[in-house]
């Protein structure tokens, strides 16, 4: 699998073909190579260290497309930024990976740090997609093991990490992808999940190597269900990738079924589990199409097992497996001290093989302590618990303080840093809140300083206030409960548990 060339085939043999769609803005495979291409030569021009990647900044916009493959082109790894980030975490990301270039395809204006980095805006990318078109030599691509693109995720220490995903990761997916999953001739994928969150590589770059078509959905429209069924049944789409979370939403209009949707014929789930009942209530409204369910982190690529659910699996009572491990990779169940666990028996899941991340950028003493080599693959250790049952892989959450809220993962110990950061509080825990096995939101136990307010709801203000300038909307809890201490466990630590007992009491 080479990515990239065939990308460039399709562009070469398909110019026309729409690769990208969202809300009536459309870019072909033609423009997205050559712009692209005059891109990376810009970057090249501009003569900035290749061993530093690009943050590229915007949502969903085409150019977003176009800022990735011309970074890569240039030899530089991206970094993809939402603009609904808060500028204190862009910063943190900057001195965080050390990028020197800042591709602005949004209208957002990054005054605030352009002093830290050389921000190309809108303005200069026009300029520079105007220019006489000659096609860049491939000699300057990102090649095998060097850095494809840089997600970077909650950080325990209050800091986002940046995981590194090479070229050769890269392929190993989307070849599996192509190869093991229903990609038909011409598909039309769905890609909700903004840039900034791995999910979206499931849809975007199988995408592009199947020449097929991208068609965005973006969050704004999800408050306008009208509009959000209207560009849904007006897709054509063929394949389904989201959060479950996502599907369950949709499955709260009854028009959301095969009439709607007559040409889909694959779901491919992964962020969070995916429950028997999403799934069941799926097979009735699309009775044609398959129902894919798959497994794995950031630091391995976004996923590494899957399954296609069978109807007999939905009428157990168990939770549903997330399948099997994909061929060049390895699953292992270990216990505590990292002996291997046997068939059925729990323990944390370690991923081995192609698919394994080289670690956190910048980051070598996070990286050891939860990636290593077995018997001469890269792994990792992914602090999920599971078990494996007739090489079937059945995952059943994390095993510390990281959790997946609405398919993002975030580490609670970071939502808890940025609250107490606030002048108004002393002491923060942040609790996950749970319904029928599945977390719907985060509730913040706060032991709150002096304060001027009468109200509970006015403190609450002022603290998300405070937060909203270190955190997004998504990591911010919904609820926050005043106590005036927090218990602890006999050994000093936060007792959890009786927080939780007592709030949801």
């Amino acid at each position: 699998m080479k990515l990239l060339e065939k990308i460039r085939d399709h562009a070469r043999n398909h110019s026309e073909k729409t690769a990208y769609i969202n809300q009536g803005q459309t870019l072909s495979y033609g423009h997205l190579w050559s712009r692209s291409d005059l891109l990376a030569s810009y970057i090249l021009e501009i003569g900035k260290n290749k061993q530093a990647p690009v943050i590229v900044y915007g949502h969903m916009e085409p150019e977003m497309l176009v800022a990735f493959l011309g970074s890569v082109k240039s030899g530089h790894a991206y970094i993809p930024v939402d603009s609904s980030t808060p500028l204190n975490r862009v910063q943190q990301i900057i001195e965080s990976s050390h990028a020197d270039i800042l591709l602005n395809v949004s209208d957002t204006d990054l005054t605030q740090v352009s002093g830290q980095i050389e921000v190309v805006t809108t303005a200069d990318l026009k300029t520079v997609f105007s220019r006489r078109y000659a096609e860049l030599s491939d000699e300057t691509w990102v090649k095998d093991d060097e850095n494809f693109y840089i997600i970077f995720t909650s950080g325990s220490t209050g800091n986002p990490k940046g995981v590194q995903i090479s070229y050769s990761n890269l392929n190993s997916f989307v070849g599996w992808i192509l190869s093991d999953f229903n990609i038909e001739t011409n598909p039309i994928f769905l890609n909700q999940a903004p840039f900034s969150f791995d999910l979206s590589v499931m849809d975007l770059y199988p995408s592009l190597a199947s020449a097929g078509t991208l068609f965005a959905v973006e969050k704004s429209i999800f408050n306008q269900p009208k509009v959000l069924f209207e560009q849904i049944t007006q897709s054509g789409l063929t394949i389904w990738v989201s959060t479950p979370s996502v599907a369950q939403m949709f499955c709260m209009d009854p028009a959301f079924n095969q009439n709607m949707l007559p040409n889909l014929t694959t779901f491919m789930f992964c962020g969070e589990a995916l429950a028997a009942a999403t799934a069941k209530e799926l097979r009735n409204r699309f009775p044609n199409a398959m129902i894919y369910n798959t497994y794995g982190p950031t630091e391995a690529t976004v996923a590494v097992t899957s399954i296609l659910v069978q109807n007999e699996m939905l009428e157990s009572n168990q939770a549903l497996p997330v399948g099997k491990v994909k061929d060049d990779c390895r699953i292992y169940i270990v216990d505590s001290n990292g002996e291997p666990q046997n068939d059925g028996e729990q323990g944390e899941i370690v991923i081995a093989g192609e698919s394994v991340s080289k670690g956190y950028i910048g980051e070598p003493g996070l990286t050891n302590r939860s990636f290593y080599e077995i018997d001469g693959s890269a792994a990792y250790k992914t602090g999920d618990a599971g078990f494996i049952k007739n090489n079937l892989l059945y995952c059943l959450g994390r095993m510390d303080y990281q959790i997946k809220l609405n398919g993002y993962r975030m580490e609670l110990e970071e939502v808890e840093h940025h609250i107490q950061r606030s002048s108004y509080v002393k002491h923060a825990v942040v609790i996950p809140v749970k319904r029928e096995d599945k977390i719907t939101h985060l509730m913040a136990a706060v032991v709150a300083n002096e304060h001027h307010f009468d109200k509970d709801f006015e403190l609450t203000k002022a603290i998300k206030k405070d937060v909203q300038q270190y955190l997004p909307d998504y990591m911010i809890p919904r609820v926050f409960k005043y106590v005036t201490s927090v218990p602890l466990t006999n050994n000093g630590k936060v007792n959890r548990k009786k927080i939780a007992d007592e709030m949801l009491s």
